[in-house]
């Protein structure tokens, strides 16, 4: 499980550097049936950067873990773009279909992290 928390920071970090807002991480572990054990949920203000934020994340969960997407579903409209490291999801948003979508509140059990946005 630590693994997916360390996956989690990275991403974090990789949303962080192409400043996307918004971020919140679900933890699902403890919930029965899940398909993973992270959501990180985040935005950008554009579909350029939806897609910058996208590249960030893969590059910096390439670079500091080795780790790739087994998915990557979303980039040609960059709407909403989801990618999959099997134990953590990433999802993407742009803020009005985020709140459409309102992913976060999905699961009432799960344990939200808001994180700062940095500026």
């Amino acid at each position: 499980m630590e693994q997916g928390k360390q996956l989690v920071e990275t991403i974090t970090k990789g949303i962080q550097e192409k400043k996307g807002s918004n971020i919140i991480v679900a933890d699902l572990s403890g919930i029965e049936g899940t398909i993973c054990h992270y959501f990180v949920i985040c935005q950008g203000n554009s579909p350029s950067q939806v897609e910058a934020i996208t590249e960030s994340v893969g590059d910096f969960a390439r670079k500091e873990l080795d780790e790739k997407p087994v998915h990557i579903v979303g980039l040609e409209n960059a709407q909403w773009v989801a990618m999959d490291y099997t134990d953590v999801l990433v999802h993407i948003f742009l803020p009005d279909v985020r709140e459409y979508y309102d992913l976060e509140h999905l699961w009432d059990d799960a344990e939200l992290t808001y994180i700062p946005d940095l500026d």
